[in-house]
This record gives structure tokens, sequence and C-alpha cells, in this order.
């Protein structure tokens, strides 16, 4: 089982830490997927580089979503690919925007 991986434009790679390390050093402010600041929320997706499905089952899982700040603090998802990302980006900012027009 593979832990590491680098990315090839939005594409994870799977890599050794040494070429990790490589990589990182020249290219890991691509990590950053998407970034939403939503009435005093922020929604951040990134690329993790490290396999967190820790089960060594189903896909690798590289990207996370985490919302920081008002009443959905600390909401986390993950996901495997670049398009998965957005798409859960997207609907972590929804779910923010419904939340903040119940309360309203």
């Amino acid at each position: 089982m593979n832990r590491w991986y680098r990315l090839d434009g939005h594409t994870p790679v799977a890599c050794t830490p040494e070429e990790w390390d490589d990589w990182a050093v020249q290219k890991w402010p691509v990590s950053q997927v998407a970034k939403t600041e939503i009435d005093g929320a922020e929604v951040s997706t990134v690329f993790l580089s490290l396999d967190h499905s820790h089960s060594g089952h189903g896909p690798p899982l590289l990207f996370e979503t985490m919302v920081f700040g008002g009443t959905l603090d600390g909401e986390m998802r993950r996901c495997s690919t670049w398009e998965e990302a957005e798409a859960q980006h997207e609907t972590v900012c929804e779910m923010v925007r419904a939340k903040l027009n119940r309360q309203s």
C-alpha cells in the first residue's frame, strides 16, 4: 500500500517519500484546490499528499474539505480525486450557506 502521492497537474501519482520531497519543494502551492469565505466561515479544500484512508481498502483519500469557523466549524470530508474535491467543496459551501439561511 502506497501512502505518498504528488500531483501531476490535477492527477495524484503514487511516489516514494523522497520523490514527494522533491516535488513538494517545487510544487507545494498547487495543493490548494479551493478556498471560499462565507459570512465568517472558511471552506478550504486541499490535496493532502498522504493517503488518509488508513484501512488499505478502497481508493486512497487524498483531498480534504474542512470548515473553519461558523456553526459547521470542524466539518470535514475526504475524497480521492481533484474532480471529486471540487464537487465536494461546492457541496460543503452549500451546506454552510443553507445553515446560515436557516438561522436568519
